[in-house]
C-alpha cells in the first residue's frame, strides 16, 4: 500500500499477527508497543536494520527482500522462525546466542555472506544459506541439532569444517559448488546420520560412475541428488571401496618396505 508511516499501530496493543509486506517503511519502532505480537512479516520495505525492541512472545519473523546488512537488535526470546532472505548480509556476526536460545529456524539466502563463522546458535534445525558466496565453513561444530543444512549456489571448493558433533544432520544440499574431488566428498564421513545429499552440478558429478564413487564413502546415504540409492548401487560402491582400501594398504606396505 506504499505506507511509509505506521505509529497508528502504536494503540493496539494486543496484535498477535501483522503483515506489512510491500511498503515502503524504514522505521518499524512503532511496534514496540506490541507486546503481545507472535508473528511478524515485513517483506519488502525498505528496512536497513532489523532492529527493534526485544518483544517477549514473538515467534516469526520475516524480513525477506529489504536492504538489511546485519543481525544487530534481533534479541526476542521466544523466536523460532527467523527469515532474512535476500537481504545485503554479509556477515553472520552479531547474531545474540545469548538471547535467540529458542531459534530453530533461519533462512538467509540470497545474501552476501562468505564464511559460516559466527552462526553458532545451539539450537538450530534448519538453516538455508544458498545463493551466498561462501567459501569457506567455519564453526559447524555448533551445530549439534542441526538437521537440514542447504548450501545451494556457493564457492565451496573444499569440505572442510564438517565435525562429528552434527550428529542430528540428515540432509545436506550443495548443489552448484565447486567440488571437484570424491576425496573431498569423503569428508563427510564424520557425520553419522547424513541420508541425504545433493551434489549436482558441482565438477566432479561430471566424473565417470559418479553416483558409485559418492556412495564408496558414504555408504549410509539413503538418496544421492534426490534419487533413492538402489541395492544395486550400493553392493557396486562396495567393490570400489574394497578396491581403494586394498590400493591404499598396497601404498603403507611399499612405503614400509622403503624404510626398511
Amino acid at each position: 500500500r506504499g505506507l511509509t508511516d505506521i505509529s497508528l499501530l502504536e494503540h493496539f496493543i494486543h496484535l498477535r499477527y501483522v503483515d506489512l509486506s510491500k511498503n515502503k517503511l524504514k522505521d518499524l519502532a512503532p511496534l514496540s508497543s506490541l507486546t503481545q505480537l507472535l508473528w511478524l512479516k515485513v517483506d519488502r520495505n525498505l528496512l536497513t536494520s532489523a532492529s527493534m525492541q526485544e518483544l517477549p512472545y514473538l515467534q516469526v519473523i520475516s524480513f525477506d527482500r529489504n536492504h538489511i546488512v546485519d543481525f544487530e537488535g534481533i534479541t526476542h526470546p521466544l523466536l523460532a522462525n527467523l527469515s532474512l532472505k535476500e537481504n545485503k548480509i554479509e556477515t553472520v556476526l552479531g547474531l545474540s546466542h545469548d538471547h535467540l536460545f529458542s531459534l530453530q529456524v533461519l533462512e538467509l539466502r540470497g545474501n552476501k555472506i562468505n564464511t559460516t563463522a559466527g552462526l553458532g546458535v545451539s539450537k538450530l534445525k534448519k538453516l538455508y544459506l544458498a545463493k551466498n558466496t561462501i567459501c569457506s565453513l567455519e564453526g559447524l561444530e555448533e551445530f549439534e541439532q542441526l538437521e537440514i543444512l542447504h548450501l545451494r549456489d556457493n564457492k565451496l571448493e573444499a569440505l572442510d569444517g564438517f565435525s562429528a558433533s552434527m550428529k542430528c544432520l540428515q540432509y545436506l544440499n550443495l548443489r552448484s559448488n565447486g567440488i571437484k574431488s570424491f576425496q573431498e566428498v569423503g569428508k563427510l564421513q564424520v557425520l553419522p546420520m547424513l541420508q541425504a545429499l545433493v551434489l549436482m552440478d558441482n565438477p566432479c558429478a561430471q566424473e565417470p560412475d559418479y553416483r558409485l564413487q559418492v556412495l564408496s564413502w558414504l555408504p549410509r546415504l539413503q538418496r544421492l541428488d534426490k534419487e533413492t540409492v538402489e541395492e544395486e548401487e550400493q553392493e557396486e560402491a562396495e567393490k570400489i571401496r574394497q578396491a581403494r582400501k586394498e590400493k591404499e594398504k598396497e601404498k603403507v606396505r611399499t612405503m614400509q618396505c622403503r624404510d626398511w
